[in-house]
């Protein structure tokens, strides 16, 4: 059995704000019987400024924490809702992580088998590089359909490399992949919404023929009992997991049961998230089976590591970190799927200067300031002069990244009257953690929440979107830690 590729790290995403599917249920009861059932638990959902991108950014963030060494060769960029049809979203995922200008970018999308379809990809090239691949989904469901209770916002995001290295969570042992031109959901180019076919259709010809001929072929190829599978990844409900596992006799498999319940089905990244969560509950030695499911079916056979409970905090701490959303409206104001009249404060024009943004790219994307070599002042934006009155010094500036700091509530102002997606607009003074000050606005927060002295750190998120020009801006908030 050939292992040549490990997990070595993971982040993973998954937005504050949580809907409960009750509150969905009863906002809409007058479009269906009263029998309905009411599927339990709740939906991850991203604030105005998050998106599939932002969520990118904040998994792949938390994967490379810490991480002292080479940075990945290569970043894979997997989402079937990304911002730009035509832009470099991975390219801006690296600014924003200050890799490399020679870091290779992937965009991958067209199936909700992109993640693994990256993941499989990474594996195969684990011998010469290390791959970040990063899945993130952010998908629009029509208001009161099977799917508005069932998506989720999230996104995660696995550093792949050599295996050999020291506590990866998790061994590739080996990969599969089949293809088929079988439509269980679709979405033609520029439409809004997802179609989906007749479930029971799609259950019986696809999840239980399909995927486990293709996982029967994955455990023959590399002579493993299946028996000896102690666990199932898989981006679907629990009930039809274990209907899987049974019919491709992984007899002593579990599945997991939170991920949906807690969060909801986060397309792309929901197979990433599957795996985090397998290995979650995995011993080290245990194998455990993981497929993505879209037109196909890819399947990856892995052996949990001395590392996997590293992926068991990262999914706790995502999950535990939440808010209800008590605005069933204010949720679909911030999907676009109601238009509310904000007034003529929202009247104004946000069209972007690109020159400028290119040239100051390494503070908008990566939130680089600069330290004075002379006084150690730390400032933002990095300019000639060292703002330190007693130093004032000039051309000794280097390049500080304040996206990895933390900082501090210095003043901050509660603005009724300015526009805000979410009012109020929120904005004040930070003082970074060593030093140097910065007016920002803060997000995450609700009214009479925020006070002065609070400890922040600093969040990728939308800035504001130019509709004239069908651009989105994006920039670095304060949140609450």
């Amino acid at each position: 059995m050939k292992e040549s590729a490990a997990i070595l790290a993971c982040g993973i995403h998954v937005p504050r704000l949580r809907l409960s599917r009750a509150r969905i249920a009863a906002e809409t009861a007058w479009l269906s019987a009263p029998a309905r059932p009411t599927p339990p638990g709740e939906r991850a959902i991203g604030n105005w400024d998050e998106d599939a991108l932002t969520m990118a950014v904040g998994a792949a963030r938390e994967a490379l924490a810490g991480r002292s060494a080479t940075p990945p060769a290569t970043l894979a960029f997997c989402t079937t809702t990304a911002p730009f049809a035509d832009r470099d979203d991975a390219g801006l995922v690296a600014a924003t992580l200050a890799l490399p200008e020679t870091t290779a970018t992937q965009n991958n999308g067209g199936s909700l088998r992109a993640g693994t379809r990256a993941l499989i990809g990474a594996c195969a090239a684990a011998g010469k590089e290390a791959t970040l691949v990063i899945a993130s989904d952010q998908r629009l469901a029509r208001i009161g359909s099977t799917q508005e209770f069932a998506y989720g916002d999230a996104a995660a995001a696995l550093l792949v490399g050599k295996a050999g290295e020291s506590a990866p969570l998790a061994t590739v042992l080996a990969t599969h992949a089949r293809g088929s031109d079988f439509v269980d959901h679709y979405r033609m180019a520029g439409a809004r919404f997802d179609y989906a076919l007749e479930e029971r259709w799609v259950r019986d010809e696809s999840f239980l023929k399909i995927v486990p001929r293709t996982i029967g072929e994955l455990l023959t190829a590399v002579a493993v009992n299946p028996a000896d599978v102690r666990h199932l990844a898989a981006p679907l409900g629990a009930g039809l997991a274990r209907r899987i596992a049974q019919v491709s006799g992984l007899a002593n498999a579990s599945v997991d049961e939170r991920l949906q319940r807690a969060c909801g089905d986060a397309g792309t990244a929901m197979p990433l998230l599957e795996i985090l969560a397998a290995l979650a509950r995995a011993a080290p030695g245990e194998m455990l089976v993981a497929i993505g499911l879209g037109q196909g079916v890819d399947a990856l056979l892995l052996r949990a590591e001395a590392g996997a409970p590293r992926a068991a905090a990262a999914l706790e701490r995502a999950l535990e970190r939440r808010r209800e959303e008590t605005s069933y409206l204010r949720y679909l104001s911030h999907r676009g799927l109601v238009e509310v009249d904000f007034g003529m404060r929202a009247e104004r024009d946000q069209r972007t200067a690109h020159t400028v943004a290119y040239r100051k790219r390494a503070a908008v994307s990566a939130f680089v300031g600069g330290r004075c070599e002379r006084c150690g002042t730390v400032q933002f934006p990095l300019a000639r002069v060292c703002v330190n009155p007693q130093c004032r010094a000039t051309d000794t500036q280097q390049p500080h990244r304040l996206a990895d700091s933390t900082g501090r509530v210095k003043t901050f102002t509660e603005d009724w009257q300015a526009f805000a997606p979410r009012p109020p607009y929120v904005y004040g003074n930070v003082e970074f953690a060593e030093g140097g000050n910065l007016l920002m606005e803060f997000t995450d927060v609700e009214s009479g929440e925020l006070a002065v002295g609070d400890p922040v750190r600093f969040e990728f998120r939308i800035k504001d979107e130019d509709r004239a020009r069908g651009f989105r801006r994006y920039f670095w908030k304060a949140t609450r830690v």
